[in-house]
């Protein structure tokens, strides 16, 4: 199990979602209002449906801290549900005919039922109230080490940004403008087109998914490892994010286009500026990033870039072609409450996902109880890489 690990639990209209995560540093000041704002950016974006009128995301913090501050033990996070009908067998009746692309019916054929609301109510996004509360406290340890992690909107439907993110890009003003973007894209030119194709998709009672970006900057190298598959920083990575409601594909920089080219126009050639040496990324640099900041499982000290396909919400205002699980006859896909489109929510879930598993990979290398412990192993880090040399080949630092 990685240092780092978080477990959620809660139904969409159930009471509560729980996140419980352990492996916190003690000593970590807890940022409430950091998480919270993480919370509410999850909950907005243009597309979203009726059910976020009525939840207002806050945590309640129920364990692991002492006058706000990391103890070291599991901590606790609550995120309550307005929205809680569960046991209303009016407001949640049961759920015969299975929608197309979501859990419905595979849900209902592993648990032996004909009645999907079960299935419905565990595999909703809502879970990832939690798993966003759980990143953005992680975040907060990356955050003290001058780590920053930036998802934005690629493209949704057909409608895509040339927005490029590099390391010298001015971070600021991309967050800024993401932030005040109804669809968290940085480009003024885009967002209009991508709510016209949200507008039209709901005018057609469809729905729309679309692309997203995420950059961890500032990253030292040697996160992850080469040595256990199950240690590689981008299969974690791949990992988390593909398990997020929606997502179909996941890619690590280049990704897909890599395989349409030769190696002379994907690897990333190597060079060393002594003057950057101070940086996490220890002098070394490339011209280009296709590797996305990981080579071998490992990060490199470059940006890690990761990119996240996510399909159409499954639930149509005007059904699709299914079954009633019944009676085995041909109908229409049930309507339950649903968004158009969920692409920029989803990029908050995407950015906080990835923020916990660089934290948690963090934590593995730079171990310790406390935040002065990992800051301590993280700078004798640091000043051994800056001393490699010829004469210290033997990997003994």
């Amino acid at each position: 199990m990685p240092r780092l690990f978080c477990q959620t639990a809660g139904e969409s209209h159930g009471p509560a979602v729980l996140a419980v995560v352990t492996g916190i540093p003690a000593g970590l000041r807890v940022n409430t209002d950091s998480i919270n704002a993480e919370l509410a950016r999850r909950q907005q974006g243009y597309g979203r449906g009726a059910r976020q009128a009525i939840e207002k995301d806050t945590i309640q913090v129920l364990a692991g801290t002492r006058q706000g501050i990391a103890i070291g033990s599991p901590i606790a996070l609550r995120i309550a549900n307005r929205d809680n009908r569960i046991d209303d067998p009016e407001q949640t009746p049961p759920l015969h005919r299975p929608r197309p692309g979501h859990a419905d019916l595979a849900g209902s054929l592993k648990w032996l039922t004909n009645d999907c609301r079960s299935t419905l109510e565990r595999a909703s996004a809502r879970e990832t109230a939690g798993r966003v509360a759980a990143g953005a406290l992680a975040r907060q340890i990356l955050e003290s080490f001058g780590i920053t992690c930036f998802c934005f909107v690629r493209s949704i439907g057909s409608v895509s940004t040339r927005t490029r993110v590099t390391h010298t890009a001015d971070l600021g003003t991309l967050i800024a403008d993401r932030n005040n973007s109804k669809v968290a894209c940085p480009d003024a030119a885009a967002e209009p087109k991508m709510i016209e194709a949200i507008r039209q998709a709901k005018r057609d009672r469809d729905t729309l998914g679309g692309l997203l970006e995420c950059h961890v900057f500032n990253c030292p190298p040697g996160l992850g490892s080469c040595a256990n598959w199950y240690e590689k920083l981008d299969a974690r990575l791949a990992g988390a994010v593909m398990s997020i409601q929606a997502m179909k594909s996941v890619e690590i920089g280049l990704g897909l286009a890599a395989a349409r080219k030769p190696g002379s126009k994907v690897h990333d050639p190597i060079a060393f500026d002594p003057k950057q040496a101070f940086l996490p990324s220890l002098g070394f640099k490339r011209k280009t990033n296709n590797a996305g900041g990981i080579e071998g499982g490992m990060s490199n000290g470059q940006p890690i870039v990761v990119r996240a396909a996510m399909k159409p919400i499954s639930t149509l205002l005007r059904g699709l072609p299914s079954i009633d699980l019944i009676t085995h006859e041909a109908a229409t896909s049930q309507y339950e409450r649903s968004d158009v489109c969920a692409v920029p929510a989803a990029g908050v879930v995407v950015e906080n996902v990835v923020a916990f598993e660089v934290a948690s990979a963090f934590l593995d290398k730079f171990a310790g109880d406390t935040m002065t412990e990992v800051r301590t192993n993280y700078q004798a880090y640091l000043d051994a890489a800056r001393r490699l040399d010829q004469s210290s080949n033997d990997g003994d630092i």
